[in-house]
């Protein structure tokens, strides 16, 4: 019960971090383009993340039971992949620099279970499929998407930014800014929903995986009746675990996480409200349709390579690829480096004799 408790905590300053690493998500745009000040960009970011934790617990299932073999799962498991998406996510936001807190913890999972497994890449669900025969695993739910999420997020920015260019020409730049500085606010609330009916969702599954490890192991058999509700037989995510995780996320989305908005909002590209609302709206929409197909999306790649799109149409050279290539590099090391992370840590506990 003490390390459930520990993992619990665990899961729940993820969670909190999440929220403010990946804020910038959310309203980096909107700031940097003076619709919002930061202050009411975050309120703003936390009420609507609230509101689309709340939606659903599709990517929960799939973070929970559909990428590593439960068989193999311990509370140190956990413990072990937390560790190492808390890690990552921390030295990222030192940095300034908006990597994927959804990959980091889906790294950090993939890396303990294998070192609880001693070794065997089996017990990682590549490709399968769920109850209803749809493909389910780390191959369609994460590793795809991982690459054609960031691609559809540059080409539809891009492609928005083009058409919206085609309809507003003839108007003065004034007129643009003011009807696309209230445009914003509908696309920023937008992204902010959507970006808490996915990553939000991410936590819930690793407490309810928890729940039902600590339920199988018969760490829950001696609890009292007031506790009854951890015993979880079947593998479900329980409204006290969405309201809490829904809670904290806005918590921490309210603290901000001005480094990262700092680059995505102002490093990248130079932003006028008509590109933030074209950058928000294409990442949203690709974040709300993988989030109801329970597909882990990374919140940040479909908002940073938006951004990117939208610089495109105005020109090459308004993207500060410098800025860009330090993003991809922490893109491309989060899967690795969390997946060490958390087999070290899992190795590390073993040692110590906690199982």
């Amino acid at each position: 019960m003490t390390i459930f408790l520990i993992v619990l905590f665990a899961a729940l300053v993820f969670e909190y971090i999440n929220g403010f690493h990946d804020a910038a998500n959310a309203i980096a745009t909107v700031v940097s383009t003076k619709v919002l000040t930061p202050r009411q960009a975050i309120w703003l970011a936390a009420v609507f993340n609230l509101i689309g934790a709340l939606m659903g617990t599709a990517v929960a299932s799939t973070i929970g039971k559909g990428l590593v073999d439960t068989n193999v799962v311990t509370m140190i498991t956990i413990f072990s992949g937390l560790t190492g998406a808390i890690i990552w996510n921390l030295v990222t936001w030192w940095l300034g620099l908006p990597s994927s807190s959804s990959h980091a913890l889906i790294g950090g999972l993939c890396g303990a279970a294998i070192a609880s497994a001693n070794g065997n890449w089996n017990v990682l669900h590549w490709a399968t499929t769920d109850a209803n025969g749809a493909a389910a695993g780390l191959w369609p739910k994460v590793v795809l998407p991982m690459i054609t999420s960031p691609l559809i997020g540059f080409l539809g920015g891009a492609l928005l930014m083009f058409l919206l260019t085609m309809l507003i020409h003839r108007l003065t730049p004034r007129v643009v800014n003011d009807v696309f500085g209230k445009l914003q606010l509908l696309s920023a609330g937008f992204m902010a929903y959507s970006h808490g009916k996915n990553d939000a969702q991410k936590t819930m599954g690793i407490i309810a995986l928890a729940l039902f490890t600590g339920t199988h192991s018969g760490a829950f058999n001696e609890l009292p009746d007031s506790l009854a509700f951890l015993r979880t037989p079947q593998f479900t995510v329980d409204k006290w675990v969405v309201i809490t995780c829904a809670i904290i996320m806005a918590a921490g989305t309210a603290a901000g996480g001005w480094r990262i908005i700092r680059t995505m909002g102002h490093k990248m590209v130079k932003l006028q409200p008509v590109h933030g609302f074209a950058a928000e709206t294409t990442a949203a929409g690709i974040i709300h349709i993988a989030s109801s197909y329970g597909i882990p999306l990374s919140t940040t790649h479909a908002i940073s390579t938006s951004i990117m799109g939208v610089g495109v149409a105005k020109r090459f050279g308004a993207v500060k690829w410098g800025v860009v290539e330090r993003i991809i590099w922490a893109w491309v090391l989060t899967l690795p480096v969390c997946g060490t992370i958390g087999y070290l840590t899992e190795r590390l506990c073993n040692a110590l004799g906690y199982h």
